[in-house]
């Protein structure tokens, strides 16, 4: 079945060749991802930014293994912004973990088969509950590889994002000391990676929200002033692509629950 179209198009998400390059340093930010020297890879990132996530996907499985960094964002972005059925969500997250999988051994310097490892298992413990997936296992997955993907790219910035996100869910849902004591996760250890992520990437609406979701999550009433000025710090940014432009309607979202 067809993926769901993007439904934000705009002209300003859609790069050429040579724009995209221009672009690459403050889009890829996130990521720490190194130009395409492939145009068939350039032309799948084209797609990325531009927020058709399908053909991104299928462009970057064409590829072989070097488009699985494409193919990934394209998959994880789509299954957490577009996709309405938690069955199907569930699915694409499983899809890339196991792909993942095969990359690192393959590819075991390359930073992103461990991110988009880390974020899959994150995503896909969230949606069957993160008590059940850390009783299988996940939790501990989901830190080796974000652990390993920092280790490889140190500034990538969305791999800060993820791991602390990491600290204050576990934190959240079996409480400060199991959190520490079993799985390591401290809530000021959280709080530090969402301030380094912003360092790494500034312009990051994503990493407000996240470090927001956080201070709400583990400190409620307390921090809310603050969650609330970095959701409405993400719902101004201006969007240079799609996902950007997905992250800046989710913080306005939050701030119609607030």
């Amino acid at each position: 079945m067809a993926w769901k179209t993007f439904p934000y198009t705009d002209d300003a998400y859609v790069y050429t060749a040579a724009s995209l390059k221009k672009a690459w340093p403050g889009l890829h930010a996130a990521d720490a991802e190194p130009f395409p020297a492939k145009a068939g890879l350039v032309e799948a990132w084209i797609a990325y930014h531009a927020g058709d996530f399908e053909q991104a996907a299928e462009l970057g499985l064409a590829q072989g293994m070097d488009g699985y960094a494409a193919a990934h964002r394209a998959t994880c972005m789509y299954a957490t912004y577009l996709e309405a059925s938690e069955k199907k969500k569930l699915a694409l997250y499983l899809e890339v973990a196991e792909r993942c999988e095969q990359q690192q051994k393959e590819q075991p310097k390359n930073a992103a088969g461990y991110y988009w490892h880390a974020y899959s298992l994150g995503r896909y413990a969230q949606g069957i509950s993160v008590v059940k997936a850390l009783a299988q296992g996940i939790g501990a997955k989901v830190k080796n590889s974000l652990d390993m993907a920092i280790k490889l790219a140190p500034k990538h910035a969305d791999a800060h994002i993820a791991l602390g996100s990491y600290h204050a869910e576990i934190v959240d849902k079996v409480g400060a000391m199991i959190g520490g004591l079993t799985y390591g996760a401290k809530k000021d250890e959280g709080y530090k990676l969402f301030k380094k992520a912003l360092e790494f990437n500034p312009e990051s609406a994503i990493a407000r929200i996240e470090y927001a979701n956080a201070l709400v999550m583990l400190d409620g009433k307390k921090k809310m002033e603050e969650a609330v000025a970095l959701y409405e710090e993400a719902a101004a940014h201006d969007a240079r692509d799609a996902t950007e432009r997905l992250d800046v309607e989710l913080a306005k979202a939050e701030l119609e629950d607030e």
